[in-house]
């Protein structure tokens, strides 16, 4: 069985998929993704399908399953590089990708993962100001 790399860059996971995704590869996938994230602490997971030229209903769902288990994990997903075709038959078969945002590249995603974890720090408990705390 062949399995897919996860590679560490500063406090995002980058997960190339660059073979045929058969139902146990993806299973692997997503525990193998998971266990990093616990381990690295990482904050952003990107995934690259940039080599799949077809995405099926299970490859569609599989990549919501990984977005919900880094979510609950306190990762954000962003995948990048989808073809127009992809992306056409995602949508014809109904898969919404929920909780999956996407870029056109590595490097958007990258600035997507980068923004939402400013955002976070930025609407985090206890960071408001004495003045908006104060009471009158």
């Amino acid at each position: 069985m062949e399995r897919v790399p996860i590679l560490k860059i500063g406090d995002i996971l980058l997960v190339s998929i660059q073979v045929d995704m058969s139902d146990q590869t993806a299973v692997q996938l997503q525990e193998d993704l998971a266990e990093r994230i616990v381990a690295t602490g990482c904050h952003g997971v990107i995934i690259d399908i940039t080599a799949l030229d077809i995405v099926d209903s299970f490859v569609g769902r599989m990549l919501s399953t990984i977005a919900s288990i880094s979510k609950v994990l306190d990762a954000e997903t962003v995948v990048v590089g989808m073809r127009p075709a992809v992306a056409i038959t995602l949508v014809e078969l109904g898969l919404s990708l929920n909780g999956i945002r996407t870029a056109l590249n590595v490097e958007r995603g990258m600035e997507l993962v980068a923004a939402s974890r400013a955002d976070d720090w930025d609407e985090a408990p206890g960071d408001e100001d004495a003045e908006t705390t104060a009471t009158p």
